[in-house]
């Protein structure tokens, strides 16, 4: 099966989680935390950068990994790294997307996600859930 290497951005704003709904392809409707797949010679954090900018014409802070999911697609393994990130600069604009929503630990399970960001959205509400009030 072919090894696809991503990185994913969990873009953070307080208490709320940017998430956004692809636009295209065989998993066109489903729900994602946006980011792209890692070049050769780029380190995953290169990729988020350069993948928010294109995708979202913004400029993003990426901070600490908060996991690596493992998942096997029909036709490809997918290894995506995952970070906490934060807005910098721009407004998140929508260049490849169908549609963003700024989702709460409350609503973090009201959209259809792609299976694997589907495993890092519990690890992402426990970590909603200890923030400071």
């Amino acid at each position: 099966m072919k090894p696809i290497r991503v990185a994913a951005a969990v873009i953070r704003d307080g208490e709320k989680i940017f998430a956004t709904m692809r636009g295209y392809g065989d998993f066109k409707g489903l729900w994602e935390f946006p980011g792209g797949k890692i070049e050769p010679g780029e380190t995953p954090q290169e990729a988020l950068k350069r993948e928010i900018r294109e995708e979202l014409a913004s400029e993003i802070a990426v901070g600490e990994l908060i996991d690596t999911v493992e998942f096997d697609y029909p036709t490809f393994h997918l290894s995506m790294d995952c970070f906490w990130c934060q807005l910098i600069r721009g407004n998140l604009e929508l260049l490849e997307a169908a549609e963003a929503r700024w989702l709460t630990k409350e609503t973090l399970k009201s959209v259809e996600w792609l299976p694997a960001d589907l495993a890092l959205v519990d690890k992402i509400e426990k970590a909603l859930t200890l923030l400071p009030s």
